[in-house]
Protein backbone atom coordinates (compact mmCIF):
# COMPACT_ATOMS: atom_id res chain seq x y z
CA UNK A 1 0.00 0.00 0.00
CA UNK A 2 2.45 2.20 0.94
CA UNK A 3 5.91 3.06 -0.81
CA UNK A 4 9.39 2.39 0.99
CA UNK A 5 10.58 5.42 -0.85
CA UNK A 6 9.43 8.54 0.87
CA UNK A 7 7.76 10.55 -2.24
CA UNK A 8 8.58 14.39 -1.96
CA UNK A 9 7.83 16.93 -4.59
CA UNK A 10 10.48 19.82 -5.11
CA UNK A 11 8.77 23.76 -6.07
CA UNK A 12 10.96 23.71 -8.79
CA UNK A 13 12.96 20.68 -9.53
CA UNK A 14 14.15 21.70 -13.26
CA UNK A 15 15.39 24.52 -12.15
CA UNK A 16 17.17 22.58 -8.98
CA UNK A 17 18.66 20.42 -11.79
CA UNK A 18 19.39 23.08 -14.16
CA UNK A 19 21.39 24.79 -11.79
CA UNK A 20 22.89 21.77 -10.42
CA UNK A 21 24.20 20.74 -14.11
CA UNK A 22 25.88 23.73 -14.12
CA UNK A 23 27.37 23.55 -11.01
CA UNK A 24 28.66 20.69 -12.29
CA UNK A 25 30.06 21.66 -15.23
CA UNK A 26 31.65 24.09 -13.66
CA UNK A 27 33.54 22.27 -11.26
CA UNK A 28 34.27 19.37 -13.79
CA UNK A 29 35.67 22.93 -15.89
CA UNK A 30 37.86 23.93 -13.05
CA UNK A 31 39.56 20.18 -12.47
CA UNK A 32 40.76 20.19 -16.15
CA UNK A 33 42.20 23.77 -15.32
CA UNK A 34 43.93 22.75 -12.38
CA UNK A 35 45.30 19.84 -13.76
CA UNK A 36 46.71 21.88 -16.67
CA UNK A 37 48.33 24.35 -14.38
CA UNK A 38 49.68 21.31 -12.26
CA UNK A 39 51.06 19.80 -15.34
CA UNK A 40 53.10 23.10 -16.22
CA UNK A 41 54.12 24.09 -12.38
CA UNK A 42 57.58 23.91 -11.76
CA UNK A 43 58.88 22.02 -8.94
CA UNK A 44 58.46 24.86 -6.48
CA UNK A 45 55.26 25.29 -7.24
CA UNK A 46 54.44 21.40 -7.95
CA UNK A 47 52.47 20.55 -4.76
CA UNK A 48 51.03 23.88 -4.40
CA UNK A 49 49.25 22.94 -7.90
CA UNK A 50 48.84 19.24 -6.63
CA UNK A 51 46.48 20.41 -3.60
CA UNK A 52 44.56 22.88 -5.88
CA UNK A 53 43.86 19.98 -7.87
CA UNK A 54 42.32 17.85 -5.44
CA UNK A 55 40.46 20.64 -4.19
CA UNK A 56 39.16 21.05 -7.62
CA UNK A 57 38.34 17.04 -7.86
CA UNK A 58 36.27 17.70 -3.88
CA UNK A 59 34.10 20.02 -5.50
CA UNK A 60 33.23 18.40 -8.22
CA UNK A 61 32.29 14.93 -6.59
CA UNK A 62 30.32 17.28 -4.06
CA UNK A 63 28.06 18.62 -7.27
CA UNK A 64 27.87 15.14 -8.97
CA UNK A 65 26.34 13.97 -5.34
CA UNK A 66 24.12 17.02 -5.45
CA UNK A 67 23.20 16.17 -9.16
CA UNK A 68 22.60 12.28 -7.83
CA UNK A 69 20.61 13.44 -5.22
CA UNK A 70 18.53 15.31 -7.42
CA UNK A 71 18.16 12.72 -9.87
CA UNK A 72 17.08 10.01 -6.72
CA UNK A 73 14.01 12.89 -6.38
CA UNK A 74 13.06 13.12 -9.84
CA UNK A 75 12.92 9.44 -10.07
Amino acid sequence: MFGTKPQTTPLFPARGRDRALEAWREAADLVRVRWQVFLEADAESRSGAFASYVAALDAEEAAATDMAVLSEMAA
